[in-house]
């Protein structure tokens, strides 16, 4: 009995709650503010980073075998935060540059996975206009700085949402291997 009291203890799940209810306001915090706040979207980034750089940090307190990346990922994310929030504007013009680059490349890579490969997926078509709309959202965003500003915010706020779900799901997942834990060990 108090073997199962203690792995229903040690499990993080609540951590992972707490982290995902975050990223979902969060998100919506960003996903709220319209294109003149960049100064308020810069700083909620900065924050968002540094949260998410401190769960990483404590998560490698937990885990064996990824421990490393946890560290790495975790001081990169405290790093940053610390940056956007020392220069909110400048951080922000840059990323915003950066998203619509990566959107941009990532939709050329898309493309290309999916014509090469066209003959093993019968759904190599999806993955080209996926790419389609990745090359065209980047190049759109690319030539101005109000619409990379607009996909940085979109970004964002649609990356924190995902993140956030996907925590919540994790947490009760996590949530629920305790119980079957508990009841195993009780028998």
């Amino acid at each position: 009995m108090t073997h199962a009291a203690d792995a229903r203890s040690s499990s993080p799940w609540w951590l992972f709650l707490l982290t995902g209810i975050l990223w979902i306001i969060f998100a919506f915090v960003v996903l709220s503010f319209n294109i003149t706040t960049v100064y308020a979207v810069a700083i909620f980034f900065g924050v968002g980073l540094l949260v998410g750089g401190t769960f990483d940090l404590m998560l490698a307190s937990m885990e064996r075998d990824w421990r490393w990346w946890h560290i790495l990922i975790g001081i990169l994310e405290v790093i940053v935060g610390i940056i956007a929030l020392a220069w909110p504007n400048q951080t922000f013009l840059v990323l915003a540059g950066l998203i619509g680059w990566f959107v941009m490349l990532s939709g050329v890579i898309d493309a290309v996975v999916a014509i090469t490969t066209r003959r093993l997926n019968d759904l190599w078509w999806l993955l080209l206009i996926i790419g389609a709309l990745q090359i065209a959202i980047g190049v759109w965003a690319i030539g101005y700085t109000d619409r990379s500003i607009a996909l940085l915010v979109f970004w964002v706020g649609v990356t924190a949402l995902v993140r956030g779900f996907s925590q919540l799901a994790f947490a009760f997942g996590l949530r629920q291997v305790d119980r079957d834990l508990e009841q195993v060990m009780t028998l």
